[in-house]
């Protein structure tokens, strides 16, 4: 999976001065490529370098990676560095109409990856439409000098699960919102671009792990689908779970995790069964009354050595599609390592607290327009009642350039209107506020973020992801959040994560240290639900010292074209 490493013999104007470690160049080329999948013909999606997943970007940490990214697909598009915190360099951070236009067909941009406190395993995804579908990859950060890892292992696998789809994902989505109704349902789930055994017309290939007995195996698992959370689990063994989201966890073991789009886990599985072939599955965990994909998918996890390698290999029993239970008590139990080495840095002096209704919404059609959304109208969502509306330049450009009348200063620290938000909202209207709203955030406050589910629509659980920065969850919970429930916030040893899912009718908090100035994006990581307007942006102000400024952006930035 390794892109193709091209070394430093090139006569280009690099700005290395912010690098720590070693500077490292990598090449990325978006391209059509004919996959074959459950006997599909004549049919090319879009890649990295011809393959799904794309390539493997392996640095360390401190390094600085730049990679070169040439587009020669039919429309332009924006790769984003999952989790990367990109200290004042949002500028390569990626989000279409964000941080910058696309890149054109035709064209190329050298975006540049700042390796920072990231330790452990992330991911690059494409940012625009729903193009991340097959164009995805691991980023996989080592320690200094490959050495200091919390935990020991013999052999690491890097394992990627994904959604497909049986069509171009761009007209997927680009018919969905013209009329309001559900994008097309993806048709089957990868491992490293494997649909596994289960599916009819897949050859019975499977991806497989060959294992040693008494070996301990690191399995970095990134989740890459669109819009279905994951069980995973291995037959008769058990996993241990030490990293999440490029950062360290203390052990948690168990039988089975729960996984959302967005999220990384690295889990150890020891081989410490009877020599056999066991299943590796990823089933979906299935919240709402929306339509969802019930496939599962499955790997093998099989033995080396002497034994009836015919058998049909053993199944896990993992939870339910509709087990919220299980999937919320397995969240709950996640915690930071904090230790001297991977200390926690909970912020506790909070500055500015802000509340956030996260709903499904639903807007009136268009006049003279015929819609395929519920009772007629046309799917949409919110925060804080306003669905974001992408403008046709990007945003950090108007900001850094104080440009106006592309996007207003005014998202709310409140909902506008306080009610029952997981209760009986039927007598509630549905429609929000279409608009560009940002989130002003002074440099170095310290913030809360209360997250609160609402009953509108189709309600789940909802992955929030913010660019820029790993955040702290302190508390998380069922129902209406209530100031009672901060005297139970864990403020000693919380996850350290940059992807958290928002309980299905209940709230969640995180805290962070606005100490990365720029313009950053946050959202579902729901495909769906952020392209029905589930958005907004942070733009955090530049510090008064020079250190504490964005950087002033590269020269072959792509073009943006305004109307």
């Amino acid at each position: 999976m390794m892109g193709r490493f091209l070394g430093l013999g090139f006569t280009l104007t690099l700005l290395f001065s912010m690098a720590q470690g070693k500077v490292l160049l990598y090449e990325f080329l978006v391209k059509e490529t004919p996959i074959e999948m459950l006997c599909e013909t004549n049919r090319t999606v879009l890649t990295v370098n011809g393959m799904f997943p794309g390539p493997e970007i392996r640095a360390h940490k401190g390094d600085t990676v730049y990679i070169n990214v040439t587009n020669i697909g039919p429309y332009g598009l924006t790769i984003h560095w999952h989790g990367v915190r990109q200290i004042r360099y949002p500028w390569s951070d990626g989000p279409e109409y964000i941080t910058q236009c696309p890149i054109p067909t035709n064209s190329s941009f050298l975006q540049k990856i700042v390796l920072t406190e990231e330790e452990g395993t992330l991911w690059w995804h494409a940012h625009s439409d729903w193009t991340r579908a097959t164009i995805h990859g691991p980023i996989i950060i080592l320690p200094v000098n490959d050495t200091g890892y919390p935990y020991s292992f013999d052999v690491q696998h890097t394992i990627v699960i994904a959604e497909w789809y049986a069509r171009d994902t761009k007209e997927i989505i680009d018919e969905a919102l013209a009329s309001g109704g559900d994008p097309d349902l993806s048709v089957a789930y990868t491992i490293n671009g494997q649909p596994g055994d289960s599916y009819t017309c897949s050859n019975g290939s499977a991806y497989n792990i060959t294992v040693v007995e008494g070996q301990t195996y690191l399995l970095r698992i990134i989740h890459s689908g669109l819009n279905e959370e994951m069980f995973f689990g291995i037959a008769d063994h058990n996993i241990t779970v030490v990293g999440m989201d490029g950062a360290y966890l203390k052990p948690l073991n168990t039988n089975f995790l729960m996984i959302t789009p967005g999220q990384t886990m690295d889990v150890l599985v020891t081989a410490n069964q009877t020599p056999g072939r066991y299943y590796m599955v990823f089933s979906p965990f299935v919240d709402t009354d929306a339509p969802s994909n019930e496939n599962v998918t499955r790997g093998i996890f099989q033995y080396n050595g002497s034994y009836n390698h015919a058998e049909t290999p053993v199944l896990p029993e993992l939870p339910g599609f509709t087990n919220k239970s299980d999937a919320g008590n397995f969240t709950i139990q996640l915690k930071s390592l904090n230790s001297e080495e991977h200390p926690s840095t909970v912020p506790t002096n909070i500055t500015r607290n802000i509340t956030i209704t996260v709903s499904v919404n639903q807007q009136p059609c268009p006049a003279n327009q015929t819609c395929t959304g519920p009772d007629g109208e046309m799917h949409s969502a919110s925060l804080n009642n306003i669905s974001f509306w992408a403008p046709s330049i990007s945003i950090l450009q108007a900001y850094y350039n104080n440009l106006k009348g592309v996007y207003n200063e005014t998202f709310p620290d409140k909902p506008p209107f306080v009610f029952d938000y997981t209760g009986n909202v039927s007598a509630l209207g549905e429609a929000a506020n279409v608009s560009t709203e940002v989130l002003m955030i002074n440099y170095n406050e310290e913030v809360e973020i209360r997250f609160q589910g609402t009953n509108f629509g189709a309600a789940e659980n909802h992955p929030m992801h913010l660019h820029g920065y790993s955040f702290y969850v302190v508390g998380m919970g069922d129902g209406n959040f209530s100031d009672s429930y901060i005297s139970d916030y864990n403020t000693e040893d919380p996850p350290y994560v940059n992807t958290v899912g928002l309980p299905k009718n209940g709230w969640t908090a995180i805290r962070f240290k606005a100490d990365n100035p720029g313009v950053w994006f946050m959202h579902c990581h729901l495909e769906r639900h952020a392209s029905w307007g589930m958005d907004t942006v942070l733009v955090v102000r530049d510090g008064k010292e020079k250190h504490q400024k964005v950087y002033p952006p590269p020269k072959d930035m792509p073009p943006c074209f305004v109307p």
